[in-house]
């Protein structure tokens, strides 16, 4: 059986649980094996996730879920693993992803294997495909143990609905108490998807010349319903927030869309966001490096090209 942990947030399942459980599906399918999901605590669209492969959803209740524990989350995770006899364990590449899989797999005696992009070929063992040397390279890589444990990174498949709702069954374990206690927390508030689940990017650079010219930048976000980023420049100036910082040494993303405006790409940059299904460059420098990376590009002042791109997708809408 594949058992896909699904993330949630303010009591949903995150866009990144859907597209684990259909990574988990298509994975099952090629072994013959079923597709179930593991919910920890109150998720009200849990159901859903039949949508998109998973057969069954298996849901622990406990106040130790309010807030995210690695050693509560991975034990309750290892426990539902040995207890349903799951041979393929998969997550999220997250934050709390990446903390977890080397804990989980651990405790299941488990090969390991993070940030896959693509569906294991299974034909001749089991064999998985990520991204290596800021993903200038691909790699095959074969977990022969008897359990896999593998988190797979935002936005490498398209996930489309395979079935209907599925029913929500309680699953009995012990779980931990936490050692440590949240007192407070303070969320940005956004209408957008997080960057490592945004399908849109638009990121802006040192070419805007200062904060005060954001707003170019955020009307072409808004039309396009995109998330919003920087290079690190701008968020060492200060003029964005750091959450927004992309790149090698900040967020790497997989967007279908990235819009890079004022930005020269340079290589700790386009470590972070060359996985990007499309980019596009707006840069007046014609010899900017990061022409060479992109699917389209346009040569021009970015105060010019950025308002009219704007108001000619607002004529579309």
């Amino acid at each position: 059986m594949v058992l896909v942990f699904v993330e949630t947030e303010g009591g949903k399942v995150r866009k990144s649980g859907f597209e684990a459980v259909h990574f988990g599906f298509l994975t099952a399918q090629k072994m013959g094996l079923s597709c179930q999901a593991l919910v920890l605590g109150e998720a009200s669209d849990a159901s859903s996730l039949g949508l998109y492969g998973a057969g069954l959803i298996h849901q622990i209740i406990s106040d130790s879920f309010k807030q995210f524990d690695n050693q509560v989350y991975g034990d309750a995770i290892s426990k539902a693993a040995l207890k349903l006899s799951a041979t393929v364990v998969v997550l999220s590449h997250s934050s709390n992803g990446k903390s977890l899989i080397g804990n989980i797999a651990y405790q299941l005696e488990a090969g390991s294997v993070s940030a896959v992009i693509d569906i294991p070929e299974t034909e001749n063992g089991f064999i998985v495909k990520k991204g290596v040397y800021s993903s200038k390279a691909l790699v095959k890589m074969e977990i022969n143990t008897p359990v896999k444990v593998i988190s797979i990174q935002g936005n490498s498949i398209q996930f489309s609905v395979v079935g209907t709702e599925a029913p929500l069954q309680s699953l009995d374990i012990e779980v931990l108490q936490p050692k440590t206690v949240l007192i407070s927390v303070d969320k940005l508030k956004s209408n957008v998807a997080p960057l490592p689940e945004a399908e849109r990017v638009v990121s802006g650079g040192r070419g805007l010349k200062g904060p005060e010219n954001w707003s170019i930048l955020e009307d072409l976000a808004n039309v396009l319903h995109a998330t919003t980023a920087c290079s690190r420049p701008v968020a060492d100036a200060d003029w964005r927030p750091h959450h927004e910082h992309v790149g090698q040494t900040g967020i790497a993303i997989r967007p279908n869309l990235y819009i890079a405006i004022g930005i020269s790409g340079a290589i700790q940059h386009l470590a972070g966001v060359n996985n990007s299904k499309t980019i596009v460059v707006i840069n007046k420098d014609p010899e900017a490096p990061f022409f060479k990376a992109a699917n389209y590009g346009v040569v021009g002042d970015l105060f010019e090209v950025v308002p009219r791109l704007t108001e000619a997708i607002k004529s579309l809408n």
